[in-house]
């Protein structure tokens, strides 16, 4: 297997960097990348913390952020499994990466920049869904912000339904865990689970 070392070694494998791959990034949102940011409901949410990195995966019933001004984002915390692995690096290491895909889309939206954690009651409130309010909210301060290239979406099919992966093919939640921990209770995580979601959305 042949190794790149160096970074002069990468270089020399790729070409010069297109016109349009730099002048995209900006230090503030546009008109235009605010709404296509707007326009997203499901994000990935990359962190950096002293046991390593941790992506996760964000999404709201609209957009999945709300934006404060041209260079603050706002992520309420809504419920899940409570490891609050994402909010537990930002506490430590404030460093921040999103992916924004928008459904029937190619293009993705980035976004680089620091976040810390607000319990702040009257942005908590602000996000109030159902009579519930997230626990906490990122207020992520924009270092940059890009369209990534269409071509990953594109070569994915990701938004195909002729791709689409039957989903009785895969297996259950259920499954993965037994997988994880022998002797776990399949069977009922599974049958609950539906009920558990829907009732634990926000």
């Amino acid at each position: 297997m042949t190794i790149i070392q160096t970074i002069e070694q990468l270089q020399q494998i790729y070409t010069d960097v297109s016109e349009a791959s730099v002048a995209k990034v900006t230090r503030a949102l546009t008109p235009e990348y605010r709404r296509m940011i707007e326009a997203s409901p499901f994000m990935a949410l990359a962190t950096v913390g002293p046991e390593g990195l941790d992506c996760s995966p964000r999404g709201d019933a609209g957009s999945c952020v709300r934006v404060q001004d041209t260079t603050t984002l706002l992520l309420p915390d809504w419920r899940g499994n409570n490891r609050i692995d994402s909010l537990l690096n930002i506490v430590r290491d404030p460093r921040v990466a999103l992916m924004f895909l928008i459904p029937g889309s190619a293009t993705a939206m980035r976004v680089n920049g620091r976040a810390v954690i607000s319990v702040e009651p009257g942005l908590l409130e602000s996000f109030e869904m159902d009579g519930r309010h997230p626990r906490s909210v990122a207020v992520i301060t924009i270092g940059e912000v890009y369209f990534q290239c269409a071509r990953a979406i594109m070569r994915a099919g990701l938004w195909d339904p002729e791709r689409f992966v039957e989903v009785s093919s895969l297996p259950t939640p259920g499954q993965l865990l037994k997988a994880a921990k022998a002797g776990f209770d399949q069977e009922s995580y599974d049958r609950e689970w539906a009920g558990r979601a829907a009732a634990t959305m926000w």
